[in-house]
């Protein structure tokens, strides 16, 4: 890690690292094979960057919250071992966001990435868009903790947030950066209807690209992303980065799961590869664990998200939900398959996505996930879609 270290603050230039993630990128084998067995991961570019990365992606935002640091470190030492390259993480994880906790899954992600060879861990992590409530999210950007102030896009927020990143992943670049959700009002987390009443005096979307392109020209960053956006910001930011010269985002990590499958229209031509060749990186792809079926009929497990986090989850856990996750149980019984393992195979079959997020609380649960990554025959697309029209987007809210 001290080496890379060195050899990245001898960097003589923006462009001769670009060389060579790219020489990097190219020599990368299209998988690795697990020591221990079990299904090989492909490896896939991630949209029009230079990465390489692994068709599962290790979501991490339960490190510290659900999870012990103990618990986080097996879980990445057992997803390494299986072929995953690519994590993600946030500055607000873990959740719930807590002023108390925030931080510490990048501080759990960074004490594991000390005993990696940096260069071959592909790092994603998400700035904090514009919110009433999280005052504290900025505070814990420096040390000593700074003045509260609800978060924002502005040059200088996205500047701070992401050095404090690198300081809680102990880094000196991080590979994605993303903005976590929009600095301007949009509907989001089960909502659809755009309401002109919710607007407000938004940042500009030139001057978030002109930081983030700062922090790209510095090293800190090699690519960036977006989050829960849709498919005007994704086209605004792209022609913000076009107007300054700026490279484009590479991804857009959006809700997508089988009762959410709102980008597949519109949005999905826009970031097709023949178009601005952004890939889709599905946050929530079990439905918050709903698809997996342990909430049907009422039930509340201990200890899982739905009874950690009371209300947090309410648009899983209505009528036409368990009636959509009913007919997708039945097919993932006749398909061989458990119902997580359906709802990931469903996000790995659409062409819009290099590398789906999963999400584990054991490594045990981890393992399961990983095995998801098969292809499905088109007998079980065809009854996937079947479901779908009849309960079309169910977790929607309105």
């Amino acid at each position: 890690h001290s080496a890379h270290a060195n050899s990245c603050a001898c960097r003589a230039s923006m462009a001769s690292f670009c060389v060579t993630a790219k020489a990097m990128a190219s020599a990368a084998s299209p998988a690795m094979a697990p020591p221990s067995g079990g299904r090989v991961l492909k490896r896939v570019r991630l949209g029009d960057s230079s990465l390489q990365v692994s068709e599962a992606c290790l979501g991490t935002m339960t490190f510290g919250q659900q999870n012990t640091e103990a618990d986080a470190h097996a879980q990445l030492a057992y997803a390494w071992e299986r072929g995953v390259n690519f994590l993600d993480t946030a500055e607000i994880y873990p959740v719930m966001p807590m002023r108390e906790t925030q931080g510490r899954t990048s501080e759990y992600v960074g004490r594991w990435l000390r005993g990696m060879r940096r260069e071959d861990v592909v790092v994603a992590s998400k700035v904090s868009g514009r919110s009433v409530g999280l005052a504290w999210v900025p505070a814990n950007r420096v040390v000593p903790r700074g003045e509260e102030e609800n978060p924002k896009l502005d040059r200088k927020s996205i500047r701070l947030a992401v050095e404090g990143e690198l300081r809680r992943l102990q880094t000196d670049y991080i590979d994605l950066i993303q903005l976590h959700w929009p600095d301007r009002y949009v509907p989001s987390f089960g909502r659809q209807q755009y309401d002109p009443s919710n607007e407000w005096e938004a940042i500009p979307f030139e001057e978030q690209v002109a930081a983030i392109q700062e922090l790209i020209d510095e090293g800190k960053i090699r690519h960036w992303g977006l989050s829960n956006e849709t498919t005007y910001g994704v086209m605004q930011h792209c022609m913000a980065a076009d107007k300054l010269g700026a490279q484009r985002p590479v991804t857009v990590q959006n809700q997508f799961s089988l009762v959410h499958r709102l980008f597949e229209s519109e949005l999905a031509e826009a970031c097709a590869p023949s178009n601005l060749n952004i890939g889709l990186l599905p946050w929530s792809a079990l439905a918050g664990g709903a698809l997996t079926g342990k909430y049907l009929n009422g039930a509340m497990p201990e200890g899982a998200r739905f009874s950690q986090f009371e209300g947090r989850y309410d648009r899983f856990n209505t009528p036409r939900m368990e009636n959509a996750i009913k007919g997708y149980l039945k097919i993932a019984e006749e398909a061989g398959l458990t119902p997580a393992q359906l709802g990931y195979a469903f996000c790995r079959s659409r062409w819009y996505i290099p590398s789906t997020i999963v999400g584990a609380t054991s490594v045990e649960q981890l393992k399961e996930n990983l095995e998801s990554f098969v292809d499905l025959d088109e007998d079980i697309l065809k009854a996937i879609d079947e479901v779908h029209i009849q309960f079309r987007n169910p977790s929607l809210t309105d």
